[in-house]
């Protein structure tokens, strides 16, 4: 766990300290988010906060080959892999954050991105459906494809308030470190240093180290560069561990039914708010008789400030509601069915309460 800790620290650090650097970087280069009819800040913003997010997965890289135990995972090209993917995503949300580019050209390069993770080695290589199905490259490789292209799609799509696309992806990252550590844990024998953890230990730090920059109010945005980054790293810790868990090993009852169950429920479970966002905007979409991809102020975080929240307030909920999903799926792992579910069921009947009643119990002109 130590040196989990100290990717976390090394990747918090380092991302905090580049932000006044990038901020000033996407200043010179007119990097700036303009006042749209559907945007809620007031003022044009700068963004690219993803490039200093790149910087401090980095440096949580390098801090990693120096250690006894995580220095292994280098052993194979995954790592490098999955930043070099990073890098590709990056570098085209910076171009768009910088120039805007067209829905066609961002797809394009996310594929590429997804592609050089896959051929990397970072595959799904099996599906733990009925214990664990094989299935050929040609489907598991654009099966990874898809889901990295979903991944960055579902982030960018929830990127509307300061601090909110952080804070869920840092809570769904933390939901996906605490499974695989502990999971691992249960092995016979234990082996917790893997990819997928690592990957999750360091997106964790990322967000913390990003979010004192981008809480309201927003100093910088992350932007493109940001949101298919975030996306991306979250696909990649999903897809190390999905199908990696070895059914063999001597797991207890409980802990072997999530060995099945979780890794095809958890993923969905940790991108919840942003799934269920793209979903909701694009059937309402769709019924309007416009593309899928077409822009409004509809979005989850939109309706939150219209039953009467906050900017903060309604950020705190949705981070609320990430974290009684993430983290309630992943106690399935861990406790009794019956205990989780009705930890589960009493926190979501409180958020409930909090984002309904909070508007008329404390308005907002009295915070």
């Amino acid at each position: 766990m130590r040196e989990y800790v100290l990717v976390f620290v090394v990747a918090a650090a380092m991302t905090y300290a580049a932000t006044p650097l990038v901020r000033w970087l996407a200043v010179r280069t007119g990097a700036f988010t303009p006042v749209r009819e559907r945007d809620v800040h007031a003022v044009p913003i700068p963004r690219m906060g993803g490039v200093a997010m790149l910087m401090g997965f980095a440096a949580a890289m390098l801090a990693a080959t120096r250690l006894p135990y995580l220095s292994q995972l280098f052993q194979t090209d995954q790592l490098v892999a999955v930043l070099g993917g990073a890098a590709i995503i990056c570098a085209l949300g910076a171009i768009d954050d910088i120039h805007g580019l067209d829905w066609l050209t961002k797809l394009a390069g996310q594929m590429i991105a997804a592609g050089v993770m896959a051929f990397g080695g970072v595959q799904l290589l099996s599906l733990p459906i009925g214990g664990v199905t094989v299935l050929p490259t040609q489907v598991l490789v654009p099966l990874t494809v898809i889901i990295v292209v979903i991944s960055t799609n579902a982030v960018n799509f929830v990127d509307g308030l300061d601090g909110l696309a952080a804070g869920i992806v840092g809570i769904s990252a933390l939901a996906f470190f605490a499974w695989s550590y502990l999971i691992s844990r249960s092995y016979d024998p234990p082996n917790v240093f893997s990819s997928a953890t690592f990957i999750t230990a360091a997106l964790v730090g990322v967000c913390v180290g990003f979010l004192p920059h981008n809480f309201h109010p927003a100093r910088l945005f992350m932007g493109d560069a940001g949101a298919l980054l975030l996306g991306l790293l979250l696909a990649a810790a999903t897809i190390s561990m999905t199908g990696s868990i070895d059914p063999s090993s001597n797991l207890s009852g409980t802990s072997l039914a999530a060995a099945y169950l979780l890794p095809i429920v958890l993923p969905l479970a940790i991108l919840t708010v942003p799934l269920l966002d793209v979903l909701l905007a694009v059937t309402r979409r769709i019924r309007r008789g416009q593309a899928p991809w077409t822009p409004d102020a509809h979005h989850l975080h939109h309706r939150m400030l219209q039953l009467g929240h906050s900017h903060r307030r309604a950020v705190l909920l949705l981070y609320l509601w990430s974290a009684i999903i993430a983290l309630g799926a992943v106690s399935f792992a861990f406790v009794e069915v019956w205990v989780a579910a009705g930890v589960i069921l009493g926190a979501a009947v409180f958020a409930f309460l909090l984002t309904w009643g909070l508007p008329r119990w404390r308005p907002v002109s009295r915070l």
